[in-house]
Order: C-alpha cells, then sequence, then structure tokens
C-alpha cells in the first residue's frame, strides 16, 4: 500500500488524504487513502478523488471481502474506454464475465462504482502492478486536465 501511495504521489500535483481520528473525517473514513489532482494543496470543490485505497468493507460494498487481514482494494477513475478495454464491457452493462470483486490482484469494475467507470484491483502484485501504475497515470492526467480546464488553463 506504501508503494502505491508513493508512486501516485510521485506523478505530481496530488493531495493525499489519509483520515484519523481527530480530523474531522467520518470514522468509517480512518485509515483509507484519498488521491485528488490539487497542487495548491486544497480539497477541490465539485469533484471526486481520482482514486481510492479502502482497508475495510463499506456499508453495502462488502463484495471484496476487505475484511480479510492485509487486504487492500485501490480504486481507480479509469474513464470509459480504459474500463471497457479491462473488463470488455460498457460501463453500464451487465459483467457478463462474472468476475470476482474478492479475487486479488485482478483487474476488475468496482463493485459499487463500475457504472461510473471506476476500476478496482485487490492488493496489486505481479499480475497487476504495471496496470494498476498506467491506470492510476492516466487518471492523474485526467484530474489535471479537469483542474486546468476548471482554472482556465489549457494542458499541454
Amino acid at each position: 500500500m506504501d508503494e502505491i501511495i508513493s508512486f501516485v504521489e510521485s506523478l505530481g500535483g496530488v493531495l493525499t488524504l489519509r483520515p484519523v481520528p481527530g480530523d474531522g473525517s467520518p470514522e468509517i473514513s480512518w485509515g483509507d487513502v484519498f488521491f485528488y489532482y490539487a497542487p495548491d494543496g486544497v480539497v477541490p470543490t465539485r469533484t471526486q478523488p481520482f482514486a481510492t485505497i479502502v482497508t475495510k468493507n463499506y456499508p453495502d460494498d462488502e463484495a471484496s471481502r476487505l475484511d480479510r487481514p492485509d487486504t487492500f482494494r485501490v480504486n481507480i477513475s479509469a474513464g470509459k474506454d480504459d474500463f471497457v478495454r479491462w473488463t470488455g464491457h460498457a460501463p453500464r452493462e451487465p459483467d457478463t464475465a462474472d468476475a470476482d470483486p474478492s479475487a486479488l490482484d485482478t483487474v476488475f469494475a468496482h463493485p459499487v462504482y463500475g457504472a461510473l467507470s471506476w476500476l478496482a484491483v485487490l492488493n496489486p502484485g505481479p499480475r497487476t502492478g504495471a496496470a494498476t501504475q498506467e491506470l492510476l497515470r492516466a487518471a492523474h492526467r485526467v484530474a489535471r486536465s479537469r483542474n486546468e480546464r476548471r482554472a482556465g488553463h489549457t494542458t499541454t
């Protein structure tokens, strides 16, 4: 997990939020990690993180079985093209491959936010490490472009 955090932070302009007791964040988020493109260090308004790491089950999101020891899930706002490339179907279409959202080291449609083009990987390893980095790089690039458009700049 620390390797993934370091990788994402190395992309530049990333604000990493790691909620802990006493910081005003909801208890359920404690121990998780949220990545925003925010070169000014301020959480952007009207936007979601471009990636997260969760370490536990959330209500209505137990399919990945994050209650297992040392299990975490990287969630990535992949965009439609990468989503289709990795799942073989459009975000709002059913998953006919019946991907197992509890399988380790496998890219799959996020069990809750797949319809919004989010992908997920449990404990990225030898099979998905490079793909996870590629997807995180692409999500960061999209978040950066969105930020620059909102600020009235163009991406080079």
